[in-house]
């Protein structure tokens, strides 16, 4: 007899309340590939520098996009960035910085903020 497979990424997501609706549908049609997504989604929540208060903001920004415009997504990630200590005006201003995203945000901004990277790292030789 086979033993079912442990899913421990998606037990541990929904163990933090931190749960997408469309997760359950995901789980059902394909729990394997559910798993691999939460604990690829998981790396930065777990590691690196910047405070929960920017991840959300940065999560709100990524679901309010037109190119995703996942509104479970944003409202979940708007309560988890309150929680987290931002404020109104903060997730606005995300969401107000989202509203004009483009590609052409990045041909413009991409070659400045190398221009601007490397006059940083000149100054600092």
């Amino acid at each position: 007899m086979t033993q079912d497979p442990s899913y421990p990424n998606t037990d541990a997501q929904r163990a933090t309340g931190d749960w997408d609706p469309m997760w359950d549908l995901m789980q059902e049609m394909d729990p394997d590939y559910l798993e691999a997504f939460l604990a690829f989604r998981a790396v930065p929540q777990r590691k690196g520098p910047l405070e929960q208060k920017y991840k959300e903001m940065i999560f709100i920004a990524i679901n309010a996009a037109t190119t995703h415009l996942h509104g479970p997504g944003v409202r979940r990630h708007i309560q988890n960035a309150l929680r987290a200590g931002a404020t109104q005006a903060e997730i606005l201003e995300v969401i107000e910085l989202t509203t004009i995203m483009g590609i052409h945000s990045m041909t413009l901004a991409a070659p400045i903020l190398k221009e601007e990277v490397e006059r940083f790292n000149q100054k600092e030789a």
